[in-house]
């Protein structure tokens, strides 16, 4: 017979790790099952590129969403480290180049920029106003993340803020955002926290809850970078769930879970099975639905495209700007306002969108630690790109030829920016091969079950 546990975890992600700890500290018997080689899902970090010791974030990369209360609860020994710059957009008025930058803490610098763009101080003002109203909203609403799930009449009374509770959850953020703003290009630097990884337009409410899960972590919505990478959190995670008493099976892939009213059986793909009480998925619900013979909900077309790049130095920019300032940040390309619905429009009618909008950030200015230091004496940097608008559709006809298209697209775009091409700065294998690599949205969906 069957050893038979308390709960059974499918899938090793920070979710299961860290749901496995807390039951376990709790006095329950755990045993999680990862389908793959090692653990940690979308948050690993590995050897992407095989000659050289960089240790890239390859999904998940930036840390906002963990609750500083679960750090103190598992007692991790975890650290997450505050970037100086919010952000860098370049772009270009008749011949000259320039930048809108923003700093993490605003200062004179920042508003200073945005009259550059704009002509006034108007546009700063807004910003400031409405990223302080945001501020108050995510403190009230943060701590309702850990607790039972209110209804919509409980946590609006809990927010007691009427006026913010219509811009946030009743009316499409896309009004809010052209109302308070009226440049193009602050619109969209303002509208991208509503669209990453997300696929709509911001006069959808889908884009309302994306802009909620972008600004409310922790109550202040700062997106930190994982010193060590995010591979240091699952060594973490690893580290205090076995400690406490969880068994952790990797290669063990599910094939088949069976329940009634008094237990569950989980039949792994070499004919194990395994007992338990309760089950907790860490894969998407369409994946627990087919283990376990159930009609699959629908679901969103996902729409998240990373490239992840290893550099030889960092590329200058046109505009003059220091890059390790521009880069430090979160550094947008094709993401005005007018560009983001543009290219909403174009692949929701199946094509890839003409101005491929993206985002970039490079990690190893917060933490150099994912180099060895051979490689940080030499001035290699990483660099990750994030793009918008690619939805799984799109890759289904010819997986290949439209990640290459959508590749050559950012490229182009991004070299517009740049005193020289990003080609000559990344780094090549002793083949020849450039540095890079490219995942859409069916590479997610074949390799972490998202």
């Amino acid at each position: 017979m069957s050893k038979k546990y308390d709960v059974v975890i499918v899938g090793a992600g920070h979710n299961g790790l860290i749901a496995a700890s807390y039951l376990a500290k709790a006095g329950k018997s755990v045993i999680i099952l990862e389908g793959e080689s090692e653990i940690g899902g979308a948050t690993t970090s590995v050897k992407a590129f095989p000659e050289f010791e960089a240790r890239l974030s390859r999904y998940a990369y930036l840390v906002s969403l963990l609750p500083d209360q679960i750090v103190k609860d598992l007692e991790l020994n975890f650290t997450a480290i505050s970037r100086s710059v919010s952000s860098y957009t370049p772009y270009k008025i008749g011949t000259k180049e320039s930048g809108l930058y923003v700093a993490r803490e605003w200062d004179n610098e920042s508003a200073n920029s945005f009259t550059e763009l704009t002509g006034n101080h108007a546009e700063a003002t807004s910003w400031r106003q409405f990223y302080d109203s945001i501020a108050t909203f995510a403190k009230r609403l943060a701590p309702t993340t850990l607790t039972p799930l209110p209804t919509r009449s409980e946590l609006r009374d809990h927010i007691a803020m009427p006026e913010l509770w219509d811009l946030m959850i009743e009316n499409p953020i896309g009004e809010e955002i052209t109302k308070r703003f009226s440049n193009d290009l602050v619109r969209g630097v303002v509208a991208t926290d509503a669209l990453i990884g997300t696929f709509t337009s911001t006069f959808d409410l889908q884009a309302n809850r994306c802009f909620l899960y972008h600004l409310i972590g922790n109550g202040t919505g700062e997106w930190k970078v994982p010193q060590g990478g995010m591979g240091a959190l699952v060594s973490e995670l690893n580290r205090v769930a076995t400690s406490h008493g969880v068994t952790i099976e990797c290669h063990s892939p599910v094939s088949k879970i069976n329940s009634d009213s008094k237990s569950i059986e989980v039949t792994l793909a070499d004919g194990k099975k395994i007992i338990g009480d309760y089950l907790l998925s860490n894969a998407a619900p369409q994946v627990l639905a087919k283990l376990r013979g159930k009609p699959a909900p629908k679901s969103l077309d996902g729409a998240q495209l990373k490239v992840n790049m290893l550099l030889t130095e960092l590329p200058r920019l046109k505009s003059g700007i220091d890059s390790k300032k521009a880069f430090a940040g979160t550094f947008h390309v094709n993401e005005s306002f007018s560009q983001l619905e543009k290219s909403f429009k174009e692949a929701d009618s199946g094509l890839i969108p003409t101005e491929f909008p993206f985002e970039m950030y490079c990690h190893t200015l917060t933490d150099p630690t994912i180099l060895s230091r051979d490689l940080q004496a030499k001035g290699f940097h990483t660099l990750t790109l994030f793009g918008l608008h690619t939805p799984a559709s799109l890759f289904d006809r010819d997986p290949k030829g439209a990640r290459l298209l959508v590749l050559e697209g950012a490229l182009q775009a991004l070299n517009k920016n740049l005193k020289d091409p990003i080609e000559s700065v990344i780094a090549k294998s002793s083949d020849g091969e450039l540095c890079l690599e490219v995942k859409s949205p069916l590479d997610l969906e074949k390799e972490i079950s998202l």
